[in-house]
């Protein structure tokens, strides 16, 4: 066995193999960094160039991008607090903290050291859990796949702070949302109001990088500053090898959150969806003090990034030992393995095992490599927190809606993005956290086709019975438990969304409550005439959410009283006052109808003429640049969508009406 493992190193490292896996690092670090790519796109784009290549190359070329992407994404989470993928929800909430307080290397730091030593255990780890690797797999069915999502709900609520009613009632919401269009159960759509384009449900890259891309962009160009809320010279202790001390000072959170990447990797459909915020939600239950998450806490970026690059080791497994994609990215590689003749299960495991091993040193060496190139570039990188945020804007902007694009080449996208955009600033001036729509989102269909196949399968005894689903039940219980004595008691004291609440914040909050609420009764009244498994789970989920709303309205109002109270005993500046809020929010408002005037002009001017429009426009009247550097920034702009988004990936434009 060890002899095959070294055989597995020396077909990378042999002659031209080493040079494809580099460059499969080198496109992986990029698109990690782009919102909307992602391992996945890379993946797709590299797939047709692996025909009649050397099996082992194409391999390592593959998996060497998508072992990086899950690292380099960590600087739009970190600099943007846009997640770069799904994979990286949990660390903009620390990450992106840091970054405004001008420790961005500090994050980088901790984060890059932190993703390679978890890819290095999630490599190993695979290389070593393979003979047993089948026993771990099979003790999970559907009952334990739906606990483990609701385990991944219920903690994500859990970390919302002092608003864990509003994180519940938000995940309520995604999970909501996730039941538009043809359910797994049925063949009649739900909540498709007579439009074709809700047949099939609301695209996912689009409401990710609405939800928490549209509203820092509106932030950053209404700050009219940088990213970083400091001036550079006060961020003295702020340095990539900080990062890394702070990293192996908290060893041990590291070495627990990168062997649950492992083992949650090795379940199919739920491993980088729930991942990041189980560790996320360990580190701050584990925390003797958890008053800093949610403003800039190094363990909030350690535990996601240490789980979040274990997870390819972890998913891997079912993917070569049994033939079970657990992802999307995992189904590339699996027809990739079908092109060069690899059949899962004991053709990788016997005669081919040597590829399967290559497969493993693959994963470790492009986390090092990786995690390496980005700690000496991370010093030039985290200076992007201080350049002026005007020239950040308009590129952003366009990666964003053309991510949005690259998803679903259709208006309707770019017109869910903006709703949902819309959505994400209000939630985010209002004191909802975002993160548990989005999870909500993701875990919807998992949870539902879980919960479908048990209704069918098992009886309720069978389930009840089985010792894995006693044990998630009794995690799920705590954690639940843990949630509500700290929602009581008042003992978490920090938020996912650090907004500063306010009489005009807390009556958004209550009338979002309510408007939700409202959601969830027509949701209510819209399935009562469906079939049983079309309905329950809709059904259950609306009246949860209900449930949840009405907290949200009696903690907003209690908090009201308090204003009224605080005024009446003499205090008038209690609470604040609503013109300020209007003050206050009204940049960020019109950078919003600027990207609505984008979209509108698009079906006119085409996609082109539009972006470079935009950019123009805004770097004149909102940057007050120079014509030379509005010049420059906009023939960058068109080559970007020219050479990336044309000839690279070949998306197609929308053209000018005067051509159409």
């Amino acid at each position: 066995m060890f002899s095959t493992f070294i055989d597995g190193l020396q077909l990378i490292i042999s002659f031209p193999n080493i040079f494809y896996l580099l460059g499969g690092i080198a496109l992986g670090l990029w698109l990690g960094v782009v919102p909307g790519l992602g391992g996945v796109t890379g993946m797709v784009v590299l797939l047709p160039f692996t025909f009649g290549m050397d099996p082992a190359a194409a391999l390592a070329m593959l998996l060497g991008l998508f072992a990086v992407v899950s690292t380099s994404d960590t600087i739009t989470s970190v600099m943007l607090g846009i997640p770069g993928t799904i994979a990286s929800q949990a660390t903009v909430i620390d990450g992106h903290a840091m970054a405004k307080r001008g420790l961005s290397q500090t994050a980088f730091g901790a984060a890059f050291a932190c993703s390679a030593f978890g890819g290095v255990l999630g490599g190993l780890a695979m290389a070593v859990s393979l003979p047993v690797a089948i026993f771990i797999i099979l003790a999970f069915g559907s009952p334990e796949f739906f606990l483990l999502a609701l385990l991944g709900l219920i903690m994500v609520g859990a970390v919302s702070g002092n608003a864990v009613s509003k994180g519940i009632a938000a995940a309520s919401l995604g999970l909501l949302l996730s039941q538009i269009g043809y359910p797994i159960a049925g063949d009649a759509p739900r909540y498709w109001f007579g439009s074709i384009s809700l047949l099939d449900g609301l695209p996912l890259v689009p409401i990710v990088l609405g939800l928490f891309g549209i509203p820092e962009m509106m932030d950053l160009a209404a700050r009219r500053t940088s990213i970083a809320h400091i001036e550079d010279e006060r961020a003295e202790d702020d340095s990539i090898m900080n990062g890394i001390r702070l990293a192996i000072r908290h060893k041990w959170l590291v070495i627990r959150c990168s062997l649950l990447g492992v083992y949650i990797g090795m379940l199919p459909g739920i491993g980088s969806a729930v991942v990041d915020w189980l560790a996320y939600g360990h580190a701050v239950q584990s925390a003797d003090d958890s008053s800093q998450f949610g403003k800039g806490d190094i363990r909030g970026v350690i535990a996601p990034e240490s789980a979040n690059n274990a997870v390819l080791g972890g998913s891997l497994i079912p993917t070569v030992a049994f033939g079970i994609p657990g992802s999307g990215a995992m189904a590339v590689l699996l027809g990739a393995l079908t092109i060069h003749g690899f059949t899962p299960g004991r053709n990788m495991l016997g005669e081919n095992l040597d590829v399967t091993f290559s497969m493993v040193w693959t994963i470790i060496i492009a986390n090092l490599i990786g995690a390496a190139v980005l700690m000496v570039w991370g010093k030039q990188v985290a200076k992007v927190a201080f350049v002026n945020g005007n020239y950040i804007v308009p590129a952003v902007i366009m990666f964003i809606f053309m991510g949005s694009w690259l998803w679903s080449p259709d208006m309707f996208t770019w017109g869910v993005l903006l709703c949902v955009g819309g959505l994400g600033y209000m939630m985010k001036i209002g004191g909802w956290p975002r993160p548990p729509l989005i999870l909500g989102f993701v875990l919807g269909p998992i949870m539902e086709d879980a919960m479908s196949i048990t209704y069918q399968a098992y009886s309720f005894v069978e389930v009840i019975s089985r010792p894995t689903v006693i044990v998630l039940g009794l995690i799920v219980l705590g954690v639940l438990a843990f949630a509500v004595r700290s929602a009581r008691k008042k003992l978490s004291d920090f938020d996912v969304e650090a907004t500063v609440v306010t009489r005009s914040s807390l009556y958004l909050s209550s009338g979002m409550a309510v408007a939700f609420g409202g959601v969830f009764i027509a949701a209510i009244w819209l399935a009562v005439d469906w079939d049983m498994l079309t309905k329950v789970f809709p059904i259950t989920i609306s009246i949860f959410g209900v449930l949840m709303i009405l907290g949200v309205i009696l903690d907003d109002w209690g908090r009201l009283r308090g204003f009224a109270a605080a005024r009446k005993g003499g205090d008038a500046t209690a609470g604040g006052n609503f013109a300020d809020f209007v003050i206050a929010n009204r940049r960020q408002v019109n950078t919003f109808l600027a990207m609505l005037a984008l979209v509108l002009a698009t079906p006119w001017l085409g996609t082109f003429i539009s972006f470079v429009g935009f950019a123009a426009v805004y770097m004149i009247f909102w940057g007050k640049f120079s014509w030379k550097i509005v010049l420059i920034y906009c023939s960058g702009i068109a080559a970007v969508l020219y050479g990336l988004y044309d000839l690279i990936l070949h998306t197609p434009f929308v053209p000018p009406f005067f051509l159409g």
